[in-house]
């Protein structure tokens, strides 16, 4: 079963008539062959369908239409078979608003040497077939990942399926509804941003609510589903002793049952994808969702503390990219630090909100005093996040673009105790090392609030950069701050002129 059901990416073959139908058939059927070795392939994450070869601008034009109005399709794969002449392309090309991947392969693997003739050579033109599509596309400065290597390849089909979920988070995002209950936490900077922007540039459609609105959702909540919620709890979590069935906390554990049972149905009844709170906004709820949120993270939905809609919608999309994938994706916020010289890493937690999936053992479900927001005690997951690689990223507005930064990390295991620290809890050391990382995010305006995922990786993280047509920075184990500093200055240059050359 694919990961991302009926979505489809369609495997689109270049061809020209000059040779003919005998040259056109076997051009079709070996695009065939390819297709369906793709779309069959357990690491494909999304169909791969077919599409009859292209050798003439009609037909390119006619497919880059119907590419825009299919709501399945969520992109192109474009391979050039033989020589197709790119003045062909123009039309389809300028007229086609979905993305597109250029692969760079050849039905044979190898020269045949002691066989090779002229026809196999006219057959058998990607090397500079695609070169010509090439020009094309870079002529039209239309942005798209170059996927280069036979198609029987491991590393070939690993890279397209990458692509291949940056566009299905691409293709989630347009017209994908943000919901803000409350506003941003007053006097903050980095989580502002044009809301009008986002829309026009990334696809987020961002709608504030009053707390009163989510109030109103939660007071409506039926007994039935409060105890259905209790039940998966009991079920599920390690329970503290205070909130089991008769514990002296319980009721309160009803009420972060009530709270989740709300927002749920709030985004649910209005198609909402993701979502902020803000713990300066909490008229007409008892406390501070917590578990809710945790859970809702789980179940798919981005999130952001503090009104925070940026990063919300930036998890929410890592989430789309890492489905099927082994490892989670959550809110995160670099605490506070470790800086021994003997091994300097970060302590990243929140005061409630981590998603469960990137838990590291099995939660515990506990209740603890909260020494900010003003209301009752609320119940919250409690974990270590496990080793392994990961990344943390940070979408930011600097006025004139969107910025997507990015650190490459490594997670370790959570040695100490943590006794008064009841909340889930992450240890990373960032590359290349603390000192270069934390002095290349503030350079880049990376935000305190990130998506981390150990599911996710950079590429995948590029690719939908790409598709956004979105700056992205990289802060990675060869990463010096003299090279950073000048990435920078370029790409302020650079993203000053380029909107002219669209």
């Amino acid at each position: 079963m694919k990961s991302f059901g009926d979505l489809e990416m369609w495997f689109v073959t270049g061809s020209q008539q000059l040779y003919g139908e005998q040259t056109l058939r076997q051009v079709a059927e070996n695009a065939r062959t390819i297709a369906a070795a793709f779309d069959g392939s357990p690491v494909m994450p999304l169909k791969v369908v077919f599409k009859p070869v292209l050798a003439t601008p009609e037909a390119i034009r006619t497919l880059c239409l119907e590419a825009n109005l299919s709501a399945a399709c969520v992109g192109l794969s474009a391979w050039m078979h033989t020589f197709s002449p790119a003045k062909m392309w123009i039309a389809g090309l300028s007229a086609l608003q979905k993305p597109f991947v250029h692969l760079h392969t050849q039905f044979n693997r190898d020269i045949p040497w002691d066989t090779i003739d002229m026809d196999f050579m006219n057959l058998n033109q990607s090397a500079h077939g695609d070169r010509e599509f090439g020009f094309i596309g870079t002529r039209l400065r239309r942005q798209r990942k170059v996927v280069v290597g036979h198609w029987q390849d491991e590393e070939v089909l690993a890279r397209l399926a990458v692509w291949a979920r940056a566009a299905c988070a691409w293709h989630d995002a347009q017209g994908a509804r943000v919901a803000r209950f409350g506003d941003n936490m007053r006097e903050v900077a980095v989580t502002e941003g044009d809301k009008v922007e986002a829309q026009i540039r990334l696809g987020y459609d961002v709608y504030g609510y009053g707390v009163g609105d989510l109030a109103a959702r939660v007071e409506r909540v039926g007994k039935a589903e409060v105890e259905k919620l209790l039940a998966e709890y009991d079920g599920r979590y390690q329970m503290a002793e205070p909130l089991r069935k008769g514990g002296a906390r319980r009721g309160e554990l009803e009420l972060a049952a009530r709270l989740e049972a709300g927002m749920r149905g709030f985004l649910e009844e209005g198609g909402f994808k993701a979502f902020t709170t803000n713990f300066e906004t909490l008229h007409g709820l008892p406390q501070l969702p917590g578990l809710a949120v945790q859970r809702l993270m789980a179940a798919g939905y981005g999130f952001g503390a503090e009104g925070d809609w940026k990063t919300a919608a930036l998890v929410r999309a890592m989430k789309v990219m890492a489905t099927g994938l082994r490892g989670g994706t959550s809110f995160m916020e670099d605490y506070t630090y470790h800086l021994d010289p003997r091994g300097m890493k970060v302590l990243g937690a929140h005061m409630l909100e981590l998603c469960e999936s990137i838990a590291g053992t099995r939660p515990t479900l506990e209740i603890h005093p909260l020494s900010i927001g003003g209301k009752s005690d609320p119940a919250r997951l409690v974990f270590n996040v496990g080793p392994g690689p990961a990344v943390n990223a940070s979408l930011i507005d600097l006025g004139n673009r969107f910025r997507l930064v990015v650190n490459e990390v490594e997670a370790e295991a959570v040695k100490e105790a943590l006794p008064r620290l009841p909340v889930a809890r992450a240890v990373w050391v960032p590359k290349p090392n603390l000192k270069v990382a934390a002095a290349a995010w503030i350079l880049a305006g990376g935000a305190h609030h990130t998506a981390f995922s150990q599911a996710v990786g950079t590429e995948h993280l590029e690719d939908f950069a790409r598709l956004a047509g979105m700056e992205l920075t990289l802060i990675d184990g060869a990463t010096t701050l003299r090279q950073f500093e000048k990435e920078l200055a370029w790409g302020e240059m650079y993203h000053l002129l380029a909107r002219a050359l669209r």
